[in-house]
């Protein structure tokens, strides 16, 4: 069962190619382990029938046993020279090595057909753990899925296709309908909407037209379109991605780094507590020669029970499924570890803006007092025409048709802290906040809905309000609850923004501490004193839109990011990156890393149970051979299945 910096080394690789030569070596293995089968009954048969003597039986048992068991004792040898004696394989092969001599000691029984049988086992054993690891494999495959395979550029009036790595900046692609949209651009010509399933696990498709950013590892649905590119392949979204979560199993878990130690410790001394097993008790029996094959089997057999297989493979495999099994939701976690600390679990603080809202301002009521919706609404559109500010962005959106009515605005005058005015055809409009309105001396008043109050006041007569706010996202009071359900009980809000508007936001969706009017090093101070007051043994999550809250990620035990789709600054903050933008799915996040945790901590209670269970029957005389097989290739078998189920979501 390759051991973990076994397969670690080839996962950079994981292009087509590499995964057909996986698949490939398992057929070969499997038909390996039948062929060694078959001529192990054969052997047994010669046995039963054939009177042989010790060495040619040997002879007919080495045919199977060389041929199942090669790797096993290559990778021994190259254990031994590069120094690392002390791993699986130089287990195995000591112990079916000392299977196949023992027959030769004088009133020993021969062990040839167990020798045969542990070497073959132990190879069911990798052919399950690399269905297994495969497996996983596909699931952030799926996310491979997006890979394109080839670029279509326009170059010198012709249109070639190219492998997607030579495409440079600022060249001109043509994807068709069907086709994956290879580097990340901005669509020249054409309208399209596209599938964003693999990148968001969302499966409503976006509707895109000239001018809007496309990412890469969307897929085309409907039109043809150009597209000119902004980044190269290896920084546009889809190989970045797919970099994060190729290397997530590098950064160990606790579990993993504890279990990686312990096989270091316990495998040297397996060893040597074999060699007093096979030595101390014949030597003190007094008829060494007589007791000695008995103990020398006994020790044999405790050398295989003991390998460490079972963890040493199925609980780095736990956490690679359940990276793989998130990242089908559109939840890339950048490690194991991050899965520990994700299970923990006791705090959880949200940022508002982008977060918990939409982070895009609309009209949500009209007020006037002295003329209709329709007119307030086209003054205030009108004067707002160039400003910049979101607010005056949802004005101009709750009035479009104030760019084609052909009313005349002049006298444009922005007044700082107050809000603008203009002159619109024949009336002076001023649009802004109390402040401005106290400026004119119009009447105001205020408003009993909460958002940012915009007051108009016309020719120095206050005329109404608009009330604009920020739209709070659909799921985002269902992530609250099943927080809470998850036992989360602590959740904290901090915002930039006003006071009253952040109280409007936790009560609607049932937040029970927020912080309002924060600067960026307030949130980082706030998140802080967090640290220091949370129960010990449990972690505290910051989600943020990854924009201007990289410090904070930085501060928290898991930074995660509304990935925004290609958010650049989310990627790199954050530990892991919510590719879809719901709040909903940080509760998820920590479902999925709690169930990976428990099926891991499964695996270590019974591989562990069974081990010493068996050891300790191989110690007295009670266990066989057989049993010692089971103990260690059906208990690694039987934790690579609960392993995969880290998958399923």
């Amino acid at each position: 069962m390759s051991h973990e910096h076994h397969h670690h080394e080839h996962e950079c690789d994981c292009h087509e190619h590499h995964h057909e030569h996986e698949e490939g070596g398992l057929k070969q293995k499997l038909i390996l382990i039948a062929v060694t089968a078959v001529l192990l009954a054969v052997a047994v048969l010669i046995e039963k029938k054939c009177n042989l003597a010790t060495w040619q039986l040997l002879l007919v048992y080495l045919v199977p046993y060389l041929l199942i068991g090669f790797d096993t004792l290559k990778e021994a040898a190259e254990g031994i020279s590069h120094g690392e004696a002390f791993d699986e394989h130089f287990l195995m092969s000591i112990a079916t090595l000392g299977a196949l001599c023992i027959g030769f000691l004088p009133g020993a029984e021969t062990a040839f057909p167990e020798a045969v049988f542990v070497m073959l086992f132990f190879q069911v054993g990798e052919l399950f753990e690399g269905y297994a690891e495969g497996k996983s494999r596909d699931s952030i495959a799926h996310l491979m899925d997006i890979r394109p395979d080839v670029a279509n550029v326009e170059r010198e009036g012709k249109v070639e296709s190219v492998d997607p790595a030579s495409v440079g900046i600022g060249e001109i692609l043509v994807v068709r309908p069907g086709e994956k949209v290879p580097l990340d651009g901005i669509i020249l010509e054409g309208s399209t909407s596209v599938d964003t399933k693999a990148l968001t696990g969302e499966s409503v498709p976006r509707e895109l037209e000239a001018g809007d950013e496309i990412l890469s590892g969307c897929v085309n649905l409907t039109g043809v379109v150009r597209i000119r590119t902004t980044k190269a392949y290896g920084e546009s979204t889809v190989s970045r991605i797919i970099e994060l979560v190729e290397h997530a199993g590098e950064r160990k878990s606790h579990s993993e780094a504890f279990i990686t130690r312990f096989a270091r410790v316990y495998t040297p001394v397996v060893v040597f507590a074999a060699l007093a097993l096979a030595l101390l008790p014949p030597l003190l029996s007094g008829d060494f020669a007589g007791a000695f094959p008995t103990w020398l089997y006994r020790a044999l057999m405790f050398l295989v029970v003991s390998c460490p297989c079972a963890l040493v493979i199925s609980v780095p495999l736990t956490f690679f499924g359940g990276i793989g099994g998130a990242s089908r939701k559109g939840i890339l976690v950048k490690g194991a570890n991050f899965m520990d600390t994700l299970a923990k679990a006791g705090t959880v603080v949200f940022d508002k803006t982008g977060t918990l809202t939409h982070g895009q301002f609309f009209v949500e009521a009209v007020h006037p007092e002295t003329c209709d919706e329709r007119h307030l609404l086209h003054m205030a559109a009108h004067v707002e025409h160039y400003s910049t500010h979101p607010v005056a962005a949802a004005l101009r959106d709750a009035f479009p048709e104030e760019a084609t009515d052909g009313c005349e605005v002049g006298d444009i005058e922005e007044m700082p802290g107050m809000g603008v005015k203009a002159r619109v055809g024949k009336d002076v409009v001023c649009v802004g906040n109390a402040k401005m309105m106290e400026a004119v001396d119009a009447n105001w008043h205020d408003c009993h809905l909460t958002g940012t109050i915009v007051h108009v006041a016309i020719n120095g007569a206050y005329a109404g309000h608009i009330v604009i706010n920020d739209m709070v996202k659909e799921d985002s009071a269902e992530s609250i609850i099943n927080l809470r359900n998850l036992g989360v009980n602590r959740t904290v809000m901090l915002t930039g923004d006003r006071k009253e508007v952040a109280k409007d936001v936790a009560e609607k969706l049932g937040i029970g501490d927020f912080h309002a009017e924060l600067l960026p090093d307030g949130k980082v101070e706030h998140v802080k004193t967090l640290l220091e007051s949370k129960e010990s043994g449990t972690s505290l999550l910051f989600v943020g839109d990854g924009i201007n809250d990289a410090p904070v990620m930085a501060l928290a035990d898991v930074g995660i990011a509304m990935g925004g789709l290609g958010s650049d600054a989310a990627l790199e903050a954050a530990d892991v990156v919510l590719m879809d933008d719901k709040p909903s799915k940080v509760a998820l996040a920590v479902r999925i890393a709690r169930r990976t945790l428990g099926i891991a901590r499964q695996n270590v209670a019974f591989a562990i149970g069974v081990k010493i269970a068996v050891l300790l029957l191989a110690a007295f005389g009670i266990a066989t051979m057989w049993m010692a097989v089971f103990a260690d290739v059906g208990v690694t078998v039987l934790a690579v299945l609960n392993a995969m189920r880290a998958l399923k979501v």
